[in-house]
């Protein structure tokens, strides 16, 4: 299976696993630019050259030299379950994506037929029921990742820790895992333990939001989202997430961690 999701500097200075949904726009034009002293012009997900990824097959050698003998730091984010779910909603349900069309063609024309969502589109300005329709999204979701049905989980809602894990069960082994809500000390503790081309100051790094401004605005506060239907089926999906990585099942609205991640526990518990 080898090491699906996983980018490295051309200069082996740092290896990190992607999470969709977690500030990885950002961390790998830090990771580009660290490197080469330039971001990369474009999203960073489309970058073919200068940075090895899994998927770019001529990469693929020297990730798994690396990573399976541990030659380099490796790091992954991660990010509240509430927020994350939210935003895939509104980025890859709701949203025009960058090619100008909707996310994976006949998705959201069947999210609308089998589950009754709606989405707005840009000429009415978005307006619709966000509450309502992200709840019966759930429902979808929780039918991918429960019963692969009506498709597989898409890796912007399958959970984080199933992210996380195939790195730990293919050979690899996590250094740091950085929560999205303390970016700048989680992305600071990475670079201040790795020795890069090019210093990097987080203060002066802007965030590559590549998912903004191409779909409805967020209109009311995270917890006003969540009901104790929509909370029961958040927790059935993402149950290890919370656990694992220390954020608030009982509280929607408090997106910050609890607790400090147990890297011993991670590896014990997703490297089965």
């Amino acid at each position: 299976m080898g090491f699906p999701g996983t980018w490295m500097t051309e200069s082996e200075s740092v290896v990190y696993r992607v999470v969709p949904k977690c500030a990885c726009s950002t961390i790998g034009q830090i990771m580009f630019y660290s490197d080469h002293g330039e971001f990369f012009d474009g999203d960073i997900h489309d970058s073919k050259d200068r940075m090895h990824k899994w998927a770019q097959d001529q990469s693929q050698a020297q990730i798994e030299a690396n990573v399976r003998d541990h030659k380099s730091y490796a790091f992954t984010c991660v990010r509240n379950p509430y927020t994350r779910i939210l935003s895939s909603f509104f980025d890859k349900i709701c949203g025009i994506q960058r090619n100008g069309r909707r996310y994976r063609g006949n998705l959201v024309p069947l999210l609308i037929q089998k589950y009754g969502i709606e989405v707005g589109d840009p000429d009415n300005g978005f307006e619709f029921d966000q509450i309502e329709s992200f709840r019966r999204f759930l429902l979808f979701a929780r039918d991918t990742i429960r019963w692969r049905k009506p498709m597989d989980p898409d890796i912007h809602w399958s959970s984080m820790s199933g992210h996380v894990s195939t790195f730990i069960v293919n050979g690899g082994r996590y250094d740091n895992i950085v929560w999205t809500e303390k970016f700048n000390d989680g992305m600071q503790s990475v670079l201040d333990a790795i020795e890069t081309p090019h210093p990097v100051d987080l203060a002066e790094i802007p965030r590559f939001n590549e998912s903004e401004g191409h779909g409805p605005k967020r209109a009311h506060p995270v917890e006003d989202y969540f009901d104790d239907l929509s909370m029961h089926l958040v927790y059935e999906i993402f149950k290890k997430d919370f656990e694992l990585f220390k954020y608030d099942f009982e509280n929607p609205g408090n997106k910050m961690p609890i607790g400090e991640i147990d890297l011993d526990e991670i590896h014990a518990k997703l490297g089965d």
